[in-house]
């Protein structure tokens, strides 16, 4: 049984002390392109939480739905379903948003479907998943995904792609790896959390491989 109220993160905005900041930075800098560029009229977030992201839309869309299987911390959530099986009817949305859920879905395919299923023609689905993490919400953490597991899935559904933007290279990796190999003790002083990702950031971005990425956003086109 799934944590009811579970804590969800309640916004985008990330510290440079933070344990989880060189994953974060890279894949909202790549949302907050995508949201810029493709969102838009009615929008369905998918798996949505505490709606981290909803600030960003603002101005942008006409509205906001969000669903998950469970309520979060923050009671964010509108409608409560499996991502496999959304009570809402087909073609309702021009936006279709998920970020870090396709991994905790059984039937992430079903959730691919759905996505399909309620865009309407020339609607765009943002969605981001991992491909490197440790297990995390035991034992509902069932996949990791390469960008060609993403293109897959995706033109199975009959969506076109658009963009699959790497977030984070092998550097930023190495860093983040690092951050949750050693005992915290050794990095627990926040400036010498800063440093070593900022240090890390630095390197990724001068020496940028996506090889062995952290994570990917993918937008695809719903075209018929």
């Amino acid at each position: 049984m799934r944590e009811v109220n579970a804590e969800r993160l309640y916004s985008y905005q990330i510290k440079k002390h933070f344990y989880y900041y060189l994953e974060h930075v890279f894949i909202i800098e790549s949302l907050i392109d995508a949201i810029n560029k493709y969102a838009k009229g009615k929008v369905l977030d998918i798996g949505c939480g505490n709606k981290p992201y909803l600030e960003l839309f603002k101005g942008k869309i006409e509205s906001y739905i969000g669903c998950d299987i469970i309520q979060s911390s923050g009671n964010c959530v509108d409608v409560l379903c499996p991502a496999q099986e959304i009570p809402l009817e087909s073609l309702s949305f021009d936006t279709v948003f998920s970020t870090q859920t396709i991994e905790h879905v059984g039937d992430f395919q079903g959730m691919v479907d759905e996505a399909f299923r309620l865009l309407k023609p020339g609607g765009h689905f943002i969605v981001s998943g991992p491909m490197y993490w440790p297990l995390h919400e035991e034992p509902y953490d069932y996949f990791r995904f390469t960008k060609h597991g993403f293109r897959l899935s995706l033109e199975k559904a009959g969506f076109e792609i658009s963009e699959i933007n790497p977030n984070g290279g092998k550097w930023a990796l190495l860093g983040q790896t690092l951050l949750l190999t050693l005992p915290k003790w050794m990095t627990f002083p926040k400036i010498t959390r800063t440093l070593h990702n900022l240090f890390y950031e630095w390197l990724d971005r001068k020496f940028f491989d996506p090889i062995n990425t952290m994570n990917y956003v993918v937008i695809a086109k719903k075209s018929v």
